[in-house]
């Protein structure tokens, strides 16, 4: 099992639409998520500064980094690009977070 965390950004603008579209994701996200074993997924917003915290629970890295290369992921990248700054390729702009601390069990 791997942890991952990391930091995104939302247009302040946009925050309305980026809750609204997670709740709920598109269920073949969902299922995309699933099959490639994500066993938990958190998406933490700090309003003040629009800041996003995503905490990723997966059961290999290799799987987790395989979602990006499937089309429902580059549709939903797509669709958020018009509500968060993003890479070329329409990933969204992302700082890895190095963990240093963790009690439990996920």
């Amino acid at each position: 099992m791997t942890r991952i965390g990391f930091k995104m950004e939302v247009y302040p603008d946009k925050i309305e639409d980026y809750i609204e579209s997670h709740n709920p994701i598109w269920t073949e996200l969902q299922n995309v998520f699933n099959e490639h074993g994500v066993i938990s997924y958190s998406i933490f917003l700090n309003r003040e500064n629009h800041i996003l915290f995503g905490y990723v629970v997966v059961s290999n890295l290799d799987s987790w980094n395989a979602i990006a290369r499937t089309e429902v992921c580059q549709r939903w990248w797509k669709k958020m690009k018009k509500m968060m700054p993003t890479n070329d390729d329409n990933s969204p702009k992302s700082i890895l977070l190095e963990e240093i601390f963790h009690f439990g069990e996920t």
